[in-house]
């Protein structure tokens, strides 16, 4: 392109689109120069059931509606193509396709990541000696040598969530895929590697440091894809993708899509992204996201926390040199419980439900346990309601399980303080569940510290157009970026602690009661 016509698009590219591809909703934002939302659109995620505990996403639709929503919220914005600067994509994490190199046709739908179908294999794996072995092993390296890389091997544990375990049930039982496999013409990718493979008509293969760290298959201490754990469950390493920095100039959307080429400039798993959005760049900053799960996340800087107890070690994102560590703590349907209860009816509309909460002194002791746990990797905890009683009335139902959630962030944020050696600075919260102002209180008041909900809660989108933004020059730092924040409310303690004791301890105990359904 000629130098004039350069700078005519370059004026004319006064905006970034950040999509988040979430495990529910799927949103798309148009951001100007001051990290105003321009334009929006938003669908629902089409979830597939094929089996009792299968959770699958059909390629096809997924494609569909990410092209969908870009194209409408740019015209909700009343824009042309030719205006946007970049896109950045978030995406839900550990949801996985396998493909066909040469055809491009994929071997089964994505498996997402609240898919069951390798429980018994992860509860095997979890009790075998081998593992038990490999414990001892590490244990011992990490004594001689003090390096947490073999500590993080000596805690290893499996779960359902990461997708080391169903990438070995698929290559177990999709024939077509382990032929493929053997003659090296088997793809592996999460969201964002499909996505990109699709924008750009098969020439681009790649995923980032983000989303590569989140899989459980990639090591972040060597930064490369693990050899070791591949060959423990015979899973081959010719599948994985190049991994590319998080902000980056992955090439351009094909022109026939969106009528121009729009360059992509930023892939970022969904729970980086929102750390990136809120702006938490610092050693101890916090982020607290309660969307469909609920995700604590602190930045650890260059240092590398290994695995402990409920904790694991993550690349936030790499630029450049900058390579910037986490470490998250996690927890499974919060968004999922509060979006079950208001389709039983137990209320209409989701803003009601924290005046609900507060119309009653407490929820006579009925607790609500949801399908998450903290330190057993129990796949078969039961949900339950318990301490149901003749007065109990919908409020007390909805209490006990807005309850629930502040009582997961305290065991959580307890574990943090406990295991990461770095004083805690800010605590950013972000996802729809922030917006109910009892679960935000209470969670201040158990944690005794200031929670700050910013004026815009879909922090995936906006981190992923803050990503995509500095890779194309339209912001130029990240101090420019913290200018850019609005906070909307700051969450003060108001309450002592003791005071939710007797009520958190029935709920741990009703919790001891739901493990090993």
């Amino acid at each position: 392109m000629p130098r004039g016509q350069q700078e005519s698009a370059a004026a004319l590219a006064r905006y970034v689109v950040g999509v988040d591809v979430g495990s529910t909703v799927l949103k798309c934002h148009i951001y100007d120069r001051a990290a105003a939302v321009r334009g929006s659109s938003c669908r629902k995620v089409e979830l597939l059931y094929p089996r009792p505990g299968w959770v699958e996403l059909d390629p096809e639709v997924l494609w569909s509606q990410f092209v969908g929503v870009i194209k409408e919220a740019v015209q909700a914005a009343g824009l042309h193509m030719r205006q946007i600067a970049g896109l950045g994509i978030s995406t839900q994490r550990a949801t996985f396709i396998t493909w066909h190199k040469r055809t491009g046709k994929p071997f089964h739908n994505f498996i997402s990541w609240q898919d069951l179908r390798s429980a018994e294999l992860v509860n095997s794996w979890n009790k075998s000696l081998l593992l038990k072995v490999i414990h001892v092993i590490f244990t011992v390296l990490h004594f001689l040598t003090g390096n947490d890389r073999y500590l993080a091997a000596s805690f290893l544990t499996f779960s359902t969530q990461q997708t080391s375990m169903k990438l070995s049930w698929v290559f177990k039982n999709i024939h077509e895929a382990e032929e493929a496999a053997k003659k090296h013409n088997c793809c592996f990718g999460t969201v964002d590697t499909w996505l990109l493979h699709r924008l750009t008509k098969g020439s681009v293969y790649a995923t980032d440091y983000s989303n590569a760290s989140a899989t459980g298959v990639f090591e972040p201490f060597t930064k490369c894809w693990n050899p070791t754990l591949c060959n423990l469950l015979s899973i081959p390493m010719s599948i994985y993708p190049p991994v590319k920095d998080t902000s980056f100039n992955f090439g351009s959307a094909d022109s026939e899509i969106f009528g121009v080429p729009i360059p992509i400039m930023a892939v970022v798993a969904d729970q980086q992204s929102a750390m990136f959005g809120e702006c938490c760049f610092h050693p101890g900053d916090v982020k607290l996201t309660m969307g469909t799960g609920g995700f604590w996340n602190v930045n650890t800087g260059d240092h590398l926390f290994a695995s402990r107890r409920g904790l694991y070690p993550l690349i936030g994102w790499k630029i450049g040199e900058e390579v910037v560590y986490l470490t998250e703590g996690c927890m499974s349907d919060i968004g999922t419980a509060i979006k079950w209860a208001q389709d039983i009816n137990l209320f209409t509309n989701v803003d009601e439900t924290a005046k609900m909460a507060r119309s009653i002194v407490d929820s006579q002791g009925v607790c609500f346990v949801p399908d998450f746990q903290v330190s057993v990797n129990d796949p078969y905890l039961c949900a339950s309601f318990m301490g149901l009683k003749p007065s109990t009335t919908r409020n007390h139902l909805v209490r006990a399980i807005l309850e629930s959630v502040a009582f997961r962030n305290k065991q959580l944020y307890d574990i943090i303080v406990k295991k990461i050696r770095i004083p805690l600075q800010t605590i950013r919260a972000d996802g729809g569940v922030s917006n109910n102002s009892f679960v935000m209180q209470m969670t201040s008041d158990l944690i005794n510290k200031e929670i700050e909900k910013p004026a815009n809660a879909d922090m995936s989108s906006l981190g992923a157009a803050f990503l995509a933004g500095l890779a194309s020059g339209f912001w130029s730092d990240k101090e420019q970026l913290k200018k850019l924040r609005r906070i909307e409310a700051v969450f003060e303690p108001q309450k002592d602690s003791e005071e939710y004791k007797p009520a958190m301890d029935t709920w741990l105990q009703a919790m001891k009661r739901s493990l090993h359904w």
